[in-house]
């Protein structure tokens, strides 16, 4: 493909990418009740607050708590995953374009394996700060519900489970994101059609409708 349709695929892509979180960005500030992120949020905070409020319920809660981790950690692992593969095999070429006399070469896909490192890093970078913050949640909600540790150190897990929610939402949208990026730098013009279809997905999943959620029987 000619270099000026490869720079305006890759503008595209990334303009609908972009565009999709800056609209998806206003509308949590318009109506954050509606948006999952929000509602999801709030649902582990209430969790954390019930398990608090009832004895008996530490084992639980270290479990849950564990599975979380669990979740996250396979998330970074996989990040970290693609992060070595995708400097394996792309930094050899990076730096030939890089360091190439007079000026460095800098293509439209040299510009989106850049991309793709950065999304991965910062999948992987978002995934182990989100078993950070469920693995000192996980110590809170193992202290005895009526201790005056727990009592001291909930308000600290609540906002730990909350923080680490979020983290952890980051990081599997930064995979995602990957997808476009990857399709571009396999053909140019497959990248704006890939985030047209990512975008259209995630639109999806980043609303919360609990009227959807009730079963009409």
């Amino acid at each position: 493909m000619d270099v000026a349709l490869s720079w305006w695929a890759a503008f595209a892509t990334a303009a609908v990418l972009v565009g999709y979180e800056v609209s998806l960005a206003l509308a949590q500030r318009r109506r954050p009740d509606r948006m999952a992120r929000t509602a999801h949020a709030n649902l582990r905070e209430d969790w954390f607050v019930a398990v608090s409020n009832q004895k008996g319920s530490e084992i639980l809660a270290v479990q849950t708590l564990r599975n979380a981790v669990m979740s996250a950690s396979i998330t970074a692992s996989t990040a970290a995953l693609g992060l070595m593969g995708t400097v394996t095999l792309a930094v050899p070429s990076l730096h030939a374009e890089i360091s190439a006399a007079p000026l460095p070469n800098f293509t439209p896909r040299l510009a989106m394996e850049l991309a793709l490192l950065a999304l991965l890093f910062a999948s992987l970078v978002t995934s182990v700060m989100a078993v950070r913050y469920y693995s000192h949640a996980g110590f809170v909600g193992g202290m005895p519900v009526d201790s005056e540790a727990r009592k001291q150190w909930t308000s600290a897990g609540t906002l730990y489970v909350r923080k680490a929610g979020v983290l952890y939402s980051w990081g599997l949208r930064q995979l995602v994101l990957v997808a476009p990026v990857v399709a571009f730098i396999l053909h140019p013009a497959a990248g704006p059609v890939a985030a047209a279809l990512v975008a259209t997905v995630l639109f999806g999943f980043d609303r919360f409708q609990p009227g959807r959620l009730i079963s009409p029987n």
